[in-house]
C-alpha cells in the first residue's frame, strides 16, 4: 500500500489570511490591486511583490496598483522585518495570483466555450482558438474572490517567469526623485493642527509639577494636553507648538530619574545584571582529545541608533469613539492591539494606515509618535500631525541592544579547533508594540495610570532569535555550547535594530576564527573553506574571494579581510571582503560582497539592499555609538552621533549567485555581520592588532596597540 503524498501546505501569511479578495482584486480603471500586509520601508519590496503578481497573472506590471497595508482592509502580516516580506507575502502572493489567474481561466472557459487548456492570458486579455478573447476586467463581475484559497494552485516554473529576475524599476522612486509627496511627513489632513510632547532629559524621570501660564500665552496654542505624567501641546502651527512647549518645560519639574551604566565599562555593566539564562545549542564529540590551550576572547558592540534621516512622525484624528492614524509603523496590525490596550477601545474601532517613512531600520520611534499624536488628537478636538524632534528621536527611541560576547575556543597542539563556547550578556533585541498584554508604547508608561516598561525580549530560535541571532556556527567544528544571558533590567531602551544580535555575533565568531587561521599560519579564506560543508556557503566565499582578486601583495597601510554568514542561518548567504587603508584612523576602501539569496525576484533590488546593509555596517564599525552619562543621554544630535559621511562611503562591488530553482530569501539583514567582521580583521591585517570592541575608532586602536606592546 503506497504512502499518500502529504497536503500541499500554504504560505504562512496565506494560512493565517486565506480569503484571496483580501490579497487581490480587479479595478474599474483596468488595472489590479494587490493588497500586501507588508510596507515599503525603503527597502523596494512593494516592487518586487509587484513583479510576483504581475508574473502569475500575466499582466503588464504597470497595471499592478500595490495598496498600503492598512487595518482597515489588508491581510494582517504581522511586522514588516527580519529580512521575510518575500518569504512571507511573496510565496503568499504567489499562490494566490496563480489561482485567481486560474478561476479567470475557467470562467472564461465557460465564456467563450473553449477548453481552459486551450485558453492563453497575455496582459490580462485571455484569448484562445477561433479569436475569441475575454479579460478579467470583463469577467470580474462572474468571478467572485471573497472565497478561501485552496492549497496547491500551481505556480509558473521559474524558467517561465516573464517580470521576476529582472530589474523592474522601483515603483515608489520616481515620486521620491521628483518629490512628489509620499512620506507621511509630506502629507496634510483638512483642518490640521501641530503637537509637541514634553519628555524629561534626565533618564527615566516621571512629570510632577506642571505651571502652564506661559505656554498658553504662547499664539497659536490651542491645547494643553495632560494625562498623569504624559504632557503635550498642539498649536496651529508646528513653530506655535515648538514655543508653546519651550515655555512648557520650563514650568514643569521632574522626579528623580535611574542611573545609567557607566558607558566606558559596557560590559562590566551587563555581565553584573540579573539575567536569563538559555542554552542556546549544544554539540558534542565522542573521544574528544585534551586541548593543548585554550583562547579566550571578549568582544563588545555598544547601543547603537537607528539614526533615520527624518524623526518619527504620525497624524491621528477623531471621529467620536473612532480613531484613524497614520504612520510608518513596521505593523499597523500590532500597533493597533496597543492603542486598543492604552485607549480602552475595541480594535475595531481603530483604523491604521501606513503611510512611507524616511528610512527605517527596526523599532525606533514610529510606534510611539502614533500614540503621541491620538493622546493630543483627543485633546484637541482637531486632526494633529507630531513630528519629533531630533533630540527626542535620539534620546527617547528605542536602541539597538549593546552586546557583550565570550568565546573561548579549545585547540589542539596544531592549533585545530576542538570545543567552541560562545556566550552573550545582553538584553532582549525586541520590544515591539502588540506583542503582550502590556503595551510596548512610550506613552503609556507615561499617563495617569501608566503600563510599566517592557523589558525586551528576543525572538524565538524558529523565527531566528535575538541576542542569539547568528551565534550558532554554520561551521562544522567537532562540540560546541551556545549560551544566551537576557538582562532582566533595562535602563537604557532597547529593542529591534537591522540584523538584532547578528551582527555582534558573526563579528566575534568570525573575529576570532580569523585570529586561529592566523596562529596556524593559514589562509583565512582556506580556513573557512575548510570547515564548511555547506557548498552555497563555500560558493558565496569563493565568488566574493575571486571578485575581490584575493588576496592582493600586501602593501604597508592596507589590509584586507573577510567576514561570512547566512543570516539567521536559514536566510540569505554573504560573503564580505573588505580593502581599508589604515593609520591611526581606519578608512573602508572597498567592499566585495557575494550573495546567495535563492530565487532573485528583482535583482537590482538585492543589489541595493547588500549595498544598504554593507554601508550602514560600515558607519556602525567606525562611528556609531550611544553616548550617555550616569544620568542622560548626551548623543541627541548629528554632532554627538557621526555617522558615515558621503564622501566615506566605500565601494561596493556585489555579485548575486543565481539559483531560480531555490525559494526566495530576503537580503535586507544578510551584509551587515559579515561586512562587520570583514573590516575588523581587514584592520588586523593592516595595523596587526585585534580590536575588539565596537566602534573600530582612533581611540581603540590605540589602546588596542598599548595591550599588544
Amino acid at each position: 500500500m503506497s504512502t499518500p503524498s502529504p497536503a500541499p501546505k500554504f504560505p504562512v501569511s496565506l494560512a493565517a489570511n486565506p480569503k484571496l479578495s483580501s490579497w487581490a482584486r480587479f479595478t474599474d480603471e483596468g488595472q489590479v490591486a494587490i493588497s500586501p500586509g507588508k510596507v515599503e520601508i525603503g527597502q523596494g519590496i512593494v516592487t518586487a511583490l509587484a513583479q510576483i503578481a504581475a508574473d502569475e497573472l500575466d499582466v503588464d506590471i504597470g497595471r499592478i496598483q500595490m495598496i498600503r497595508a492598512s487595518t482597515a482592509r489588508s491581510p494582517n502580516e504581522g511586522v514588516t522585518s527580519g529580512s521575510l516580506s518575500i518569504q512571507q507575502s511573496g510565496r503568499a502572493l504567489r499562490q494566490v495570483c496563480a489561482e485567481v489567474r486560474q478561476l479567470f481561466l475557467v470562467a472564461a472557459s465557460e465564456r467563450l466555450g473553449v477548453d481552459a487548456s486551450h485558453l492563453d492570458v497575455n496582459d490580462g486579455t485571455i484569448s484562445g482558438p477561433g479569436n475569441v478573447r475575454t479579460s478579467y476586467w470583463e469577467l470580474a463581475g462572474e468571478v467572485s474572490l471573497d472565497r478561501d484559497a485552496t492549497p496547491g494552485a500551481p505556480a509558473k516554473l521559474a524558467a517561465t517567469r516573464g517580470v521576476a529576475g529582472h530589474s523592474v524599476q522601483r515603483v515608489d522612486i520616481p515620486d521620491k526623485v521628483f518629490a512628489r509627496p509620499r512620506f507621511i511627513h509630506d502629507r496634510a489632513l483638512p483642518g490640521m493642527l501641530h503637537g509637541c510632547v514634553l519628555r524629561p532629559d534626565i533618564s527615566g524621570a516621571r512629570l510632577t509639577g506642571l505651571d502652564e501660564a506661559a505656554a498658553r500665552a504662547v499664539p497659536g496654542l490651542v491645547a494643553i494636553a495632560r494625562d498623569g505624567g504624559f504632557a503635550g501641546v498642539v498649536a496651529e502651527t508646528e513653530a506655535a507648538a515648538e514655543s508653546a512647549l519651550k515655555a512648557l518645560r520650563k514650568g514643569a519639574t521632574w522626579s528623580a530619574g535611574e542611573p545609567l551604566p557607566d558607558e566606558d565599562d559596557l560590559a562590566g555593566f551587563l555581565r553584573s545584571q540579573p539575567v536569563e539564562t538559555s542554552i542556546i545549542d549544544t554539540r558534542t564529540s565522542a573521544g574528544a582529545s585534551k586541548p593543548a590551550r585554550t583562547v579566550r576572547r571578549q568582544y563588545t558592540r555598544p547601543y547603537i541608533a537607528h539614526a533615520s534621516i527624518a524623526p518619527s512622525c504620525a497624524m491621528a484624528q477623531w471621529d467620536g469613539d473612532r480613531v484613524h492614524i497614520w504612520t510608518h509603523s513596521q505593523g499597523v496590525y500590532l500597533l493597533r492591539a496597543d492603542l486598543a490596550i492604552v485607549l480602552k477601545l475595541p480594535a475595531e474601532s481603530i483604523i491604521v494606515e501606513h503611510t512611507e517613512g524616511a528610512g527605517c531600520y527596526g523599532h525606533n520611534a514610529a510606534d510611539d509618535v502614533a500614540l503621541d499624536a491620538v493622546l493630543l488628537a483627543r485633546a484637541a478636538g482637531r486632526p494633529v500631525r507630531v513630528q519629533w524632534s531630533r533630540h527626542d528621536e535620539m534620546a527617547h527611541a528605542p536602541f539597538g541592544a549593546a552586546m557583550a560576547i565570550e568565546i573561548e575556543a579549545d585547540l589542539d597542539a596544531d592549533n585545530e579547533i576542538l570545543g567552541w563556547r560562545h556566550a552573550i550578556w545582553s538584553n532582549g533585541h525586541a520590544a515591539r508594540p502588540g506583542r503582550a498584554a502590556q503595551p510596548a508604547l512610550l506613552a503609556a508608561t507615561e499617563i495617569a495610570n501608566p503600563y510599566p516598561r517592557m523589558i525586551s525580549s528576543n525572538p524565538p530560535a524558529a523565527n531566528g532569535g535575538g541576542g542569539d541571532r547568528n551565534a550558532v556556527p554554520l561551521y562544522d567544528l567537532p562540540a560546541w555550547t551556545i549560551t544566551s544571558h537576557r538582562l532582566l533590567t533595562m535602563p537604557v531602551r532597547t529593542s529591534a535594530l537591522r540584523t538584532l544580535g547578528g551582527q555582534g555575533n558573526v563579528f566575534a565568531i568570525e573575529s576570532l576564527l580569523d585570529e586561529i587561521a592566523a596562529l596556524r599560519g593559514e589562509d583565512p579564506i582556506e580556513f573557512r573553506l575548510r570547515h564548511l560543508r555547506d557548498e552555497r556557503a563555500k560558493d558565496v566565499i569563493r565568488a566574493a574571494a575571486r571578485r575581490a582578486q584575493w588576496k592582493p601583495q600586501k602593501r604597508t597601510g592596507v589590509g584586507h579581510g573577510v567576514g561570512f554568514a547566512r543570516y539567521k542561518n536559514t536566510g540569505a548567504y554573504c560573503a564580505a571582503i573588505a580593502e581599508i587603508e589604515g593609520a591611526d584612523d581606519v578608512r573602508v576602501k572597498r567592499l566585495t560582497l557575494a550573495v546567495d539569496v535563492g530565487e532573485v525576484i528583482n535583482p537590482d533590488g538585492v543589489i541595493n539592499q547588500i549595498e544598504g546593509g554593507a554601508i550602514q555596517a560600515t558607519s556602525w564599525v567606525l562611528k556609531e555609538r550611544v553616548r550617555f552619562d550616569r544620568t542622560h543621554i548626551t548623543s541627541t544630535a548629528w554632532t554627538d552621533y557621526p555617522i558615515l559621511t558621503f564622501s566615506e562611503v566605500p565601494a561596493v562591488d556585489v555579485e548575486i549567485i543565481q539559483r531560480p530553482e531555490i525559494e526566495p530569501v530576503g537580503a535586507g539583514e544578510a551584509a551587515p555581520g559579515p561586512v562587520t567582521a570583514a573590516i575588523a580583521n581587514a584592520v588586523f591585517d593592516c595595523l596587526g592588532v585585534r580590536v575588539r570592541d565596537l566602534p573600530i575608532t582612533r581611540d581603540r586602536i590605540i589602546a588596542a596597540m598599548e595591550l599588544a606592546s
